[in-house]
């Protein structure tokens, strides 16, 4: 029954897709995070339903008659310079067939992410797609929190198979990215009882989060939450709701929760973190040795045997030492580089839509995006997922809506100058307009 449903929804977007290329971004986006096809047991489980999606895009971009235009601004360059980068680090991988795969799949990405900038040009796009990626993600946080809450929050909670989080540590850091999209929506919404679901799929979010017994997601929240505190206008209330929710949370859960949070701190006798601190030693050491580093996947027994301690091998578990030991000192910088843009963005268009009812909108988005980067700068650092399709996509939504803002600015607006009293002789009231740039 899954495979034919999710086989019916792709049938069906198919027209619409071949009609208007923006589209087909939100069925890229749909099957990128959520993978419905992963979630059936028949034909649809192997079937190339992206290939498809974007092969139909592409169709619809070259054929389509709406006028396309890549924002040119600092983000952008920086991107294309990311990804000139990455194509020369993996020309000289250590490594040149694993690099090769893994090269196409994160140029895919890049590629949607590049397709994003130009077709999505409008308020209404943006926010559709910042429905899509957030419900695509979401979804899980809401299934495992349901099913965290009947199982007593005993069990772990796990992404989609074949996914970039399809870890529970990985889950933990997606879910914390589009918890603050949930909240933009449900600012933007007016319908009480879509207030409400949203509401309750956030709590059952922050649910998953938890129980998916991750340190990073778990460091990744605290550092969200005291930004989203700092940046609130009510400080106290939310301040005291954050304490209220954390103690009730906290006394829900069961003590192997805490014992393994506890490992935090006894970092020198955990496996795993010894295993970190010398994939980490063995990033830096390789950065220094090569200038394009090791290229994708260095990752291997005998690069730890020259760089670093060859019996604890194990993947980066982190965004800044993967893109260091893949792309090097010079990676890394374009990396941090990108999304220093991409805040300051978001810093621009909360400054420039403050005092305007038709910005709102972009005002909430941008902190909201901003939140969820704070989250992934911080829960990142002890997980590698430095090509994530989701924070390019945060940045990528950060340009538009900064592109949106501009326009909006530019454009002359209305202001009621005076009213004039109906007159006797006509009864009519008459309003005076003058016009601001």
């Amino acid at each position: 029954m899954r495979d034919i449903l999710v086989l019916l929804i792709v049938l069906v977007g198919i027209p619409k897709i071949l009609m208007n290329p923006h589209i087909g971004v939100y069925f890229w986006s749909w099957i990128s995070y959520m993978n419905p096809h992963r979630l059936s047991w028949g034909f649809s489980y192997s079937f190339p339903y992206a290939m498809l999606v974007a092969v139909l895009t592409v169709i619809s971009f070259v054929t389509s008659k709406e006028t396309k235009k890549f924002p040119v601004t600092p983000v952008t360059v920086t991107l294309i310079i990311f990804i000139i980068w990455m194509s020369i680090t993996t020309f000289f991988a250590l490594y040149p067939e694993d690099a090769k795969i893994e090269y196409i799949r994160v140029i895919k990405i890049q590629f949607f992410t590049i397709l994003t900038l130009i077709l999505i040009n409008n308020r209404e796009r943006i926010q559709t797609l910042v429905w899509v990626i957030a419900l695509s993600v979401g979804f899980f946080g809401i299934k495992g929190g349901i099913f965290s809450i009947l199982s007593g929050l005993n069990f772990r909670v796990w992404g989609p198979p074949g996914s970039y989080f399809e870890g529970n540590n990985e889950l933990g850091l997606a879910l914390l990215m589009v918890l603050p999209m949930f909240r933009f929506m449900q600012m933007t919404v007016d319908n009480k009882w879509i207030k409400r679901a949203l509401l309750g799929a956030m709590v059952l979010i922050g649910v998953s989060i938890i129980t998916t017994y991750s340190r990073g997601a778990f460091l990744g929240a605290m550092a969200m939450m005291f930004f989203f505190w700092l940046k609130s206008p009510n400080k106290l209330p939310i301040g005291l709701a954050a304490v209220l929710a954390i103690v009730v949370t906290l006394m829900a859960m069961p003590d192997k929760y805490f014992e393994r949070m506890s490992t935090i701190q006894t970092y020198d006798q955990d496996e795993s973190a010894l295993g970190r601190i010398s994939a980490w030693t063995m990033a830096y050491n390789l950065a220094k040795d090569r200038v394009t580093a090791g290229g994708y996947g260095p990752w291997k027994e005998e690069v730890f045997a020259v760089y670093s301690d060859p019996t604890r091998v194990f993947d980066a578990h982190s965004i800044y030492f993967e893109v260091l030991g893949e792309q090097g000192f010079i990676g890394l910088f374009i990396f941090l580089f990108l999304f220093f843009l991409a805040w300051r963005t978001g810093s621009w268009i909360i400054k420039n839509s403050k005092g305007r009812e038709d910005l709102v909108w972009a005002l909430n988005l941008a902190r909201m995006l901003q939140v969820g980067l704070v989250a992934y700068a911080t829960g990142g650092a002890f997980l590698g997922l430095a090509y994530f399709d989701l924070p390019y996509h945060m940045v990528a939504l950060l340009v538009l809506t900064r592109v949106c803002v501009e326009q909006a600015l530019a454009e002359p607006k209305t202001v009621k100058d005076e009213v004039v009293k109906p007159s006797e002789s006509t009864g009519s009231t008459k309003v005076k307009w003058r016009w601001e740039q």
